[in-house]
């Protein structure tokens, strides 16, 4: 289960971020603002090797005790992190690979709305209850 969606511009700043334990909030902040110096050192690292540059997602970023960091990047350099806890032992990599897969797609029908501005936060009703869904999803 998600605890932790967040999408990060191209710039390095926040363009969504949500968090399921709101008392954590600040904590999950902490994660994703640190987990982006991960994300770029591996999107860098995918460049100079011969890696199939089709493959956005970045896998399990660094773990911690209680979560487990996971990164994604688009072919724009905007950077999807969801942290999950770490007591779900039944989440698979593959779940983990189609949960970016659904939020990048949200992700492109918000970009397809021609009443937002890219670089905006982004404030859909249908991506936000996308997120929920996702964190309030037990697999």
């Amino acid at each position: 289960m998600a605890v932790c969606v967040a999408v990060i511009a191209k710039e390095n700043y926040p363009l969504y971020i949500r968090s399921v334990p709101t008392e954590n909030e600040l904590k999950f902040h902490y994660m994703v603002h640190t987990s982006l110096d991960v994300v770029d050192e591996k999107i860098s690292a995918m460049g100079k090797a011969l890696v199939d540059q089709r493959e956005l997602y970045l896998g399990l970023l660094y773990p911690t005790e209680d979560y487990k960091v996971y990164g994604y990047v688009t072919n724009s350099k905007v950077k999807f992190v969801m942290v999950v806890d770490s007591s779900n032992t039944a989440l698979r990599d593959n779940e983990i690979r189609s949960m970016f897969r659904k939020l990048h797609n949200s992700y492109t029908d918000v970009m397809c709305n021609p009443f937002y501005n890219p670089g905006d936060r982004i404030q859909s009703r249908a991506f936000d209850s996308m997120v929920t869904s996702m964190m309030i999803q037990v697999c």
